[in-house]
């Protein structure tokens, strides 16, 4: 079983994947492949991105700086580089920097107005076991600009599941170690629905299989 921490140190190196994306509304099916290069964040990259955070989606977040920026191990994250490759011929390049921030490190203790959870991003595992918390990133993947969404961790599955709210539509992402070099990942998009209503229609949903490679 993976930590919080040993899970994003395991998630680091080069990582390659065959993605299959299935538009359920056009009735279409797209392959993918893609490299992705991550490596932890600094010191430095996770105060600019605590920096960046109140224009992110959601409000700015009331969250203990000095806690996280005194101590380098607290909040982990990572940088993320990747390319991918559509059976079409199509390429994408992009980086993006990402901080994980459990809901133990703000500085309220009332509860953070966020909107309402598909019900695929829905989480029920025992009291305690289950991490929870925002995630900042310094910029999106549909949508350019830093942005902020909500992550749970399940170390008994280790599997990390982010939701990120974007203008027109709502991402959730999971993705699970089931070894060391070989991990599981869903991607289900939704139509983003009028204020405080649950997303229900889905338009993609995408599978992969990711291998850690040596470098």
């Amino acid at each position: 079983m993976l930590s919080f921490q040993d899970f994003f140190t395991t998630c680091t190196g080069l990582w390659t994947t065959e993605r299959t994306y299935h538009s359920t509304l056009r009735g279409e099916v797209e392959r993918s492949y893609t490299e992705f290069r991550v490596a932890p964040l600094t010191a430095a990259e996770k105060q600019s991105i605590l920096s960046s955070q109140s224009i992110a989606s959601f409000q700015a977040l009331p969250l203990d700086t000095v806690k996280l920026t005194d101590n380098e191990t607290v909040c982990p994250g990572f940088a993320i580089a990747f390319d991918t490759r559509s059976e079409t011929g199509e390429q994408v390049s992009m980086s993006l920097k990402a901080l994980f921030v459990p809901d133990h490190y703000l500085t309220t203790t009332q509860p953070i107005e966020t909107p309402p959870l598909p019900i695929a991003a829905q989480v029920t595992t025992p009291l305690g076991e289950t991490i929870q918390g925002f995630y900042l990133r310094d910029e999106g993947y549909s949508e350019a600009g830093a942005i902020a969404g909500r992550f749970s961790y399940q170390p008994t599955r280790q599997t990390l599941e982010m939701t990120t709210y974007y203008r027109r539509s709502v991402a959730v992402d999971q993705m699970r170690i089931i070894a060391p070099d070989l991990r599981l990942r869903t991607i289900v998009t939704y139509q983003r629905p009028e204020a405080n209503e649950p997303p229900t229609v889905i338009d993609l949903v995408g599978f992969g299989v990711e291998r850690k490679q040596a470098i």
